[in-house]
């Protein structure tokens, strides 16, 4: 056991030495720790790529995980034996790979986005306001700093958003003054933590040593502040963190409730619906895409098939 807890400290100092974001960092852990349970605590050095094979694949076969899931899978695991043991691993060519599944991304029409932000109010309406009107991914909205939104352009900057990219994207002209307001709001719980002795905010990769004085600055704090400050898990620092991601899960799900939406709506819906209705109004894709930070324009296409299945796009023959 004592190998074993070695070898976790080992994963996550060099998760951390390589800039892994805190959530990547619990998913590998979560992996790797999974793998050495089901190989019976044997420590991974005494295992191999047929090991690492019979895990990927029982996962596709008995656990029938997504692809994505069993990825992310091979991924730690790789990481674990390339980058912290430094074995390298054959390819794994008799793995079972899970099946892709196309879906298509739940969206809302506009009268439901209605509905829904009817229910919320504060912070959580705000919240889901940005995600709608922006785009953006849960995480980049709720890591937006406030240098990063532009209320004179009325455009967002996204920093190290999917894949490591810089984007911009529109902000609202109608959540220009509400954001003024939050911004405001970050201001006073900054001055308060500042008097306290604190202020410092976390910082991505090796700015805080090449920007000495940056982690005090207004400019580098969150637009959306947690009430509390917390322990920072990477250096065990009391920092200001943004607002927790679960507080926006469990408020839309308690508005779609109250709203009384069938569908499954989350975080995500919301930047799905964004893409939908800017399609609906006749927006070229291309333009989509690089709002959304899509790699392919493949990706963002999904939309268009939500739009052929819907009243917009083909009359049935029974309506004739």
């Amino acid at each position: 056991m004592a190998r074993i807890s070695a070898l976790v400290g080992d994963v996550r100092r060099a998760l951390v030495a390589r800039h892994y974001s805190v959530r990547t960092e619990g998913a590998y852990l979560g992996w790797i720790k999974r793998f050495i349970l089901a190989n019976r605590l044997r420590h991974p050095l005494e295992l191999g790529h047929r090991e690492v094979e019979a895990f990927l694949t029982r996962l596709a076969v008995e656990g029938r995980v997504a692809p994505a899931t069993q990825n992310q899978a091979l991924c730690a695991l790789l990481f674990l034996y390339r980058d912290v043991l430094r074995v390298q691993l054959p390819w794994m060519e008799e793995v079972v790979r899970a099946k892709p599944q196309r879906k298509l991304p739940v969206v809302l029409s506009r009268d439901e986005v209605r509905m829904l932000l009817a229910q919320l109010d504060g912070r959580a309406w705000l919240l889901s306001s940005v995600l709608y009107g922006t785009g953006l991914r849960l995480m980049e909205c709720l890591r937006l700093r406030v240098k990063d939104v532009d209320f004179q352009r009325c455009e967002i900057v996204v920093r190290d958003g999917k894949g490591g990219k810089d984007r911009r994207t529109l902000l609202p002209r109608s959540l220009v003054e509400p954001l003024q307001v939050e911004v405001e709001r970050a201001r006073v719980l900054h001055a308060s933590d500042v008097q306290a002795g604190f202020g410092e905010v976390w910082l991505p990769h090796a700015l805080a040593r090449k920007y000495r004085s940056a982690a005090r600055e207004f400019g580098w704090q969150y637009v959306f502040p947690a009430l509390r400050r917390s322990m920072d898990p990477r250096d065990d620092l009391e920092r200001r963190h943004h607002v927790d991601a679960e507080f926006v899960s469990r408020s839309l799900k308690r508005a779609r409730d109250r709203a009384g939406i069938a569908k499954h709506v989350t975080a995500h819906t919301l930047r799905h619906s964004f893409a939908t209705h800017l399609l609906e109004a006749g927006y070229d894709i291309r333009t989509i895409q690089e709002l959304l930070g899509h790699k392919d324009v493949a990706t963002t296409q999904i939309y268009t098939h939500v739009l052929n299945r819907g009243p917009h796009a083909v009359l049935s023959p029974l309506d004739r």
